[in-house]
């Protein structure tokens, strides 16, 4: 069964190129060039992945992508596309429930490899667990199947993106991974020039789970190479 893909992208050329992109991956696409008809578009049915502009008509993207979390259902994966390169953007974007971004200009090959490593994460978050439900470690309790997090009984907010990294490094407690290696095991791509965002993702990760920041217990770096999570945790 083709995937159903939304393209909201007020630059018709451009909503072309990512629209050829997508049915070469046997997608169903369905193009939008409007803000408030994109969000309704995507409320009104369910897809396997919304594209999304992060400046257009209408309504802009950020407020689209919290309009998409708000909605009841499954999960909708989101990529945002945006002219604007400064952190402050990426932030914002990835903060309102944006499970990935590309900066434009972009290549063809570069969304070809996001797209496809989105749709690997959700098929394996699909697939029937083969593992413990629940993750525990020095106060901190992770819920793999809800996707909820608590550190000493307190919940703690955490993106798509920020959850699915603790549990890369919770799974494999003492192991310790590089930038490049939770690139292509996190977000499914390496690209050289890419590790900020890792570092970007880990800063705002120790800052919601970690009691000092600046003295982790749990997400520790390991200089020179990468990080690691803490030695004996968590247990199932």
């Amino acid at each position: 069964m083709a995937r159903k893909a939304l393209v909201i992208e007020d630059d018709e050329d451009i909503a072309r190129l990512v629209r050829m992109q997508l049915e070469g991956l046997a997608c169903e696409v369905t193009l939008c060039h409007d803000g408030a008809q994109g969000l309704a578009k995507a409320q009104a049915r369910e897809f396997d992945l919304v594209i999304l502009d992060l400046m257009l008509p209408g309504l802009d993207g950020l407020s689209i992508c919290r309009g998409i979390r708000a909605k009841d259902g499954p999960y909708t994966p989101i990529l945002m596309l945006t002219a604007k390169s400064t952190e402050l953007d990426r932030v914002l974007g990835l903060e309102m429930g944006a499970d990935d971004y590309l900066t434009k200009p972009f290549s063809v090959l570069e969304l070809t490899a996001r797209v496809k490593a989105i749709f690997r994460r959700v098929d394996k978050l699909a697939a029937p667990p083969a593992e413990t439900k629940t993750l525990t470690a020095d106060g901190m309790e992770i819920d793999t199947e809800r996707r909820t997090v608590t550190v000493e009984g307190q919940p703690v907010e955490l993106t798509a993106k920020e959850f699915d990294l603790l549990l890369q490094f919770a799974r494999h407690p003492g192991r310790v991974f590089t930038r490049a290696q939770l690139l292509d095991q996190v977000w499914g791509y390496s690209h050289s020039g890419y590790e900020h965002t890792v570092n970007s993702h880990i800063n705002r990760l120790r800052s919601k789970i970690e009691g000092d920041p600046n003295a982790p217990r749990f997400i520790l770096t390991v200089w020179g190479v990468g990080y690691k999570f803490c030695e004996g945790g968590p247990k199932g």
